[in-house]
């Protein structure tokens, strides 16, 4: 386990978080639970059939799973508040407490109206479900953090080039889930990606804004939306060390950042990297996984009020138990 990962661990343990996991009956989502159990790293609600995953835990020898709170979304004493909770926050859309009724019984969204609630800190799902399907009720219930108007992912890149980042360890986003963000967008996706670089990786963040442009250095007008989203930024977070436009390698090259953008307080010292749109931050990402054979680990989803995260279906049970950790920490800095 890398060093920060066993950080991310230790943090969670000393400070116990209500995670929710909706796929409660995955096999996946449930051997990563025990785990997360028998550590002590969070404390789990596991939504679904009570008899299920008691079956499954026998027949895959969990022996802690009985350590988790579940609840049956059949039969849920607060199946009633939860509808009238649901039926209340969706009332302008036309909501009725006959569908609210019917979703409260979804697992999905009994998960984020327990957080809504009051009930649990975060919630973590996608071994089973699309990431529409994750997001869809966590926008509908918790919502936008405010002056936040769009979600993004983050990605912890765990390098072997120690001599960038924070010891090789940096955060790049949005790589996961608004493709064209607008320069307001951008802004916030910035201030996003340094909060979670502080609340998960522990980095005190100092933010680029990448470009294919350093400082003026070419004119395009994808270049000003950068240039108007690290304006936005600040107005929305005034203290935060942030500069753009920036060239990766003057980002993240000393001698590099001091010849292209001198003076700049960012230039060669970067360890948080915000991509101008989706298709660069992905393709960005997933070159430096493969042919720098760094550790992607995330998306870690950020501009939710509280905690709502997405997995990749084709996760491991490591890919789980980390997420789940990770989800705490954020729950622990939501607060």
């Amino acid at each position: 386990m890398h060093k920060l990962i066993e950080e991310i661990v230790e943090r969670a343990k000393a400070n116990r978080q209500r995670i929710v996991l909706p796929e409660g009956t995955e096999e996946r989502t449930l051997k990563a639970a025990n785990q997360i159990l028998t550590d002590g790293v969070a404390d789990l609600i596991l939504i679904g059939d009570p008899a299920e995953i008691e079956a499954c835990a026998k027949e895959w020898g969990l022996g802690n799973i009985h350590k988790a709170t579940i609840i049956d979304p059949e039969n849920n004493p607060k199946a009633e508040e939860y509808a009238q909770l649901l039926c209340e926050l969706r009332k302008k859309k036309g909501m009725t407490i006959e569908e609210a009724r019917k979703l409260a019984k979804d697992p999905l969204y009994l998960g984020c109206l327990m957080i809504k609630n009051g009930d649990a800190d975060g919630q973590l799902a996608g071994a089973r479900n699309t990431t529409g399907n994750v997001l869809r009720p966590a926008l509908q219930i918790i919502k936008t953090t405010p002056g936040i108007t769009c979600v993004s992912g983050a990605m912890l890149m765990l390098t072997h080039a120690p001599e960038y980042g924070k010891n090789g360890v940096l955060v790049c986003g949005d790589v996961a889930v608004t493709p064209m963000p607008d320069a307001n967008q951008l802004g916030e996706i910035a201030v996003c990606t340094a909060q979670t670089a502080a609340a998960v990786a522990g980095i005190d963040p100092k933010v680029a804004l990448l470009s294919f442009s350093t400082k003026g250095s070419a004119k395009h007008e994808v270049v000003d939306k950068v240039v108007a989203a690290l304006a936005h930024a600040k107005e929305l977070a005034p203290d935060l060390a942030i500069d753009g436009e920036l060239q990766a390698d003057a980002a993240l090259v000393p001698s590099v950042g001091s010849s292209k953008a001198p003076g700049s307080p960012i230039a060669g010292q970067a360890n948080v990297l915000v991509f101008p749109n989706l298709e660069v931050g992905n393709i960005a990402y997933k070159l430096v996984q493969r042919l720098g054979h760094a550790e992607a680990v995330g998306p870690i989803l950020q501009g939710i009020a509280r905690p709502v995260n997405d997995l990749s279906r084709g996760c491991s049970i490591e890919d789980v138990y980390c997420m789940i950790a990770i989800t705490a920490n954020q729950a622990i800095a939501s607060k």
